[in-house]
């Protein structure tokens, strides 16, 4: 292997590495508050409603680059305006770009799935939750041994979708210095003036990565197939 070579495949190892962890933070902590966004939204209290409805709509209605943006040089200079946060052990890892791209993926991912859970939990039919009453059980207790459960698996092929956009999202991250997969293939592209090889490996790696997850969805699928 040449010397560019040995430089492009350490650089994009090293990208790789924090597109995996993003995505799965991103991942994790998207999908688990998406499931109390969606519950906000169908509740009929106008409290959780309306906030609920004008986080999604904030969110599903604005480019994800412009988030990003909003986040890290919005957001992250009003921080640095408080002397309180500016001071405190919590600066260094507020005032990297890291944490931004974090939130707003996070968010982003929530805001979109917490849509698909609405619609997987409203698409079952109302007949459960009235025999779920005549149990005597609450409807806590209805909404997660009855409708989550059937709700998951109706919703697992959207999120998954959704899933593989945060993964390609994340290449947005470099465009706020995050030091990803894209980043990690323009910075080789600006030190080497080599356009094509950084660019395409980088196109191979992202595919890589959607093709491990949509067989890992795939599987979690089949699984639930079967069982049910």
């Amino acid at each position: 292997m040449t010397e560019f070579g040995h430089y492009l495949a350490s650089q994009l190892l090293a990208g790789i590495q924090t597109t995996v962890i993003l995505f799965v933070g991103c991942a994790l902590v998207g999908n688990l508050l998406a499931i109390p966004v969606a519950l906000a939204r169908l509740s009929a209290r106008p409290w959780l409603r309306y906030p609920a409805v004008a986080f999604i709509l904030a969110f599903r209605g604005t480019p994800l680059l412009v988030q990003l943006y909003l986040c890290y040089f919005g957001v992250g200079q009003l921080l640095a305006g408080v002397p309180s946060i500016r001071y405190s052990p919590l600066w260094p890892m507020l005032r990297g770009a890291y944490c931004y791209a974090f939130l707003t993926l996070s968010l982003n991912t929530a805001a979109y799935c917490g849509e698909i859970w609405r619609g997987a939990i409203q698409s079952i039919p109302d007949g459960q939750r009235e025999a779920g009453q005549s149990l005597g059980l609450s409807k806590a207790r209805i909404m997660i041994s009855i409708f989550l459960p059937q709700a998951f698996r109706l919703a697992l092929p959207a999120i998954g979708g959704q899933n593989i956009l945060l993964l390609k999202g994340t290449a947005l991250a470099s465009t706020i210095t995050v030091f990803e997969l894209m980043g990690a293939a323009n910075l080789v592209r600006a030190q080497t003036f080599r356009v094509y090889e950084p660019l395409f490996a980088a196109a191979l790696g992202y595919f890589l990565l959607a093709a491990l997850v949509t067989t890992g969805f795939g599987f979690v699928e089949r699984r639930l197939a079967r069982r049910y």
